[in-house]
């Protein structure tokens, strides 16, 4: 069972002994990345790394505490998932709604558990946008979660803060929604410390549009937190991209507010660098899959073409498939990528 890299005497240890951690090796705090991503030796279609990544991460000297540094060096508490009512049974999972805790919250979700003994190896799902008033629990990220779960994962779909029977944020727009990135990390802990079937050195994540930026967020804040990251159809790694694709353009109103509070983008303003994934590329220690179609939309193509750029100069692992006329939802071609995510996550997890 290998080690989270750079993780201090008394937080989280993944030791090779069986039994259930116990909170105290649970509790997650800042860590350090890997001195390299696992490699991945099966079908690529893109990219390798074209430069050797900066030894040190990038960590800037003052903190803003709405910004991917705050969340480094912040402390996650995610504990106490507990199945709920059945959802749904198949031939080869149960479908159960789900409650955990972390950061002073109580966020629900949907836990699609294998039959069998296990240890299964688990996959913590960041659903896309979905406005929150009409969001429904496991809602957005349903096929993946079945897929998954029909291949021998655990599958761990997480309803943010604000969405399903979630505790409410008020400020969740206005911290530039980086709650999410804190529960989906949250989630990972609750994992660990549920004494279900779960292999706790087995863990992914798989994030759709929006939950494609909240995994690069965690890949950053926490490397050698899981082992793979899958995204389809993501956001830009770029954070004023999506607020002027959206919130300046469809939420004038949230768009004040956070220009009031944080500043106009621009050259001059360090706070859009900070609520970046981009900006800490470096940091990332895990082998990374994209998938994106080359009529989205809505996350234009070119947001990945940029982010694996990006990720090639930080010299990291990323395996990237281009989908021709596929679209955000991914239609005809999602077995397809589907397939592709099931062998990264074998191989990696």
């Amino acid at each position: 069972m290998r080690l989270l890299a750079g993780v201090a005497a008394g937080l989280l240890v993944l030791c090779s002994c069986t039994g259930t951690p116990t909170d105290d090796e649970l509790s997650l705090a800042p860590s350090e990345p890997t001195s390299s991503a696992p490699s991945d030796s099966g079908e690529n279609t893109e990219s390798e790394p074209e430069t050797t990544a900066p030894s040190t991460p990038s960590t800037p000297a003052q903190v803003d505490p709405v910004s991917l540094p705050a969340l480094m060096t912040k402390e996650y508490d995610g504990r106490g998932l507990r199945l709920g009512e059945v959802r749904e049974q198949t031939a080869s999972y149960t479908s159960y709604q789900t409650t955990y805790r972390g950061d002073g919250l109580t966020l629900s979700g949907v836990l699609n558990v294998p039959r069998g003994k296990g240890p299964f190896p688990a996959v913590v799902l960041a659903h896309g946008y979905i406005d929150p008033a009409v969001y429904r629990s496991g809602q957005g990220m349903t096929r993946e979660r079945g897929v998954l779960a029909d291949a021998g994962y655990i599958a761990f779909h997480v309803d943010y803060r604000n969405h399903g029977t979630s505790d409410r944020d008020p400020d969740a727009d206005l911290d530039m929604r980086l709650g999410y990135t804190t529960d989906v990390i949250n989630a990972v802990a609750a994992l660990r410390r549920w004494d279900g079937p779960v292999d706790v050195d087995r863990i992914g994540l798989v994030g759709r549009s929006m939950g494609g930026g909240v995994v690069y967020n965690v890949l950053t804040v926490m490397p050698g937190l899981v082992r793979a990251g899958v995204v389809f159809a993501p956001v830009s790694s770029r954070a004023v991209d999506s607020y002027n694709r959206w919130v300046k353009v469809d939420r004038p109103e949230v768009a004040a507010a956070i220009v009031k509070e944080h500043g106009e983008p621009g050259p001059g303003n360090g706070f859009w660098r900070g609520v970046s994934a981009r900006t800490y590329f470096d940091r990332i220690a895990e082998p990374l899959m994209i998938h994106h179609g080359t009529l989205d939309d809505t996350c234009p193509i070119r947001w990945s073409e940029e982010t694996v750029n990006a990720l090639r100069r930080a010299g990291k692992t990323v395996r990237y498939h281009v989908y021709p006329g596929e679209q955000h939802a991914f239609g005809p071609q999602f077995n397809r990528a589907m397939q592709r995510t099931i062998a990264f996550l074998d191989r990696n997890l």
